[in-house]
């Protein structure tokens, strides 16, 4: 499975056609209403907090276990269409290139963005987040 997951993100560099954001970037998207989604763990989210606003939608699990039908299901509460415009957040910025490359090169999703770094990112620059 990691091998999988290493193959995936490798290729993901090559092809993903979605947008890093910078912190100060991804603010003002928040800012203008943009749907954020955080990937992470429940752990995860426990231990650094969430952006706010945050929509929590665990895609990978402590295994690297995955039920793309389910995160689907749940994602398509927030993101209604694929030219609705959103922003993965992982912790560091590898899971959401996988992600980020699934819907924006499988599913076709136009504007995918994810938080460069992840919430480390976000955090560094002592950001607020929700517990």
């Amino acid at each position: 499975m990691k091998l999988f997951l290493s193959l995936l993100f490798l290729i993901t560099l090559s092809f993903a056609d979605f947008i890093g954001l910078t912190p100060n970037t991804l603010q003002n998207k928040i800012d203008e209403k943009m749907v954020v989604i955080d990937i992470r763990t429940p752990e995860e989210w426990k231990e650094s907090g969430v952006i706010p606003t945050s929509k929590k939608i665990m895609f990978f699990d402590q295994s690297g276990k995955y039920d793309v039908d389910k995160w689907l299901n749940e994602f398509s509460k927030y993101v209604k269409n694929s030219e609705q415009p959103f922003v993965l957040v992982c912790r560091s910025g590898n899971r959401t290139g996988v992600v980020g490359d699934f819907l924006a090169n499988r599913l076709g999703y136009k504007h995918v963005f994810h938080l460069e770094h992840g919430i480390n990112s976000w955090i560094s620059q002592n950001r607020i987040t929700e517990k």
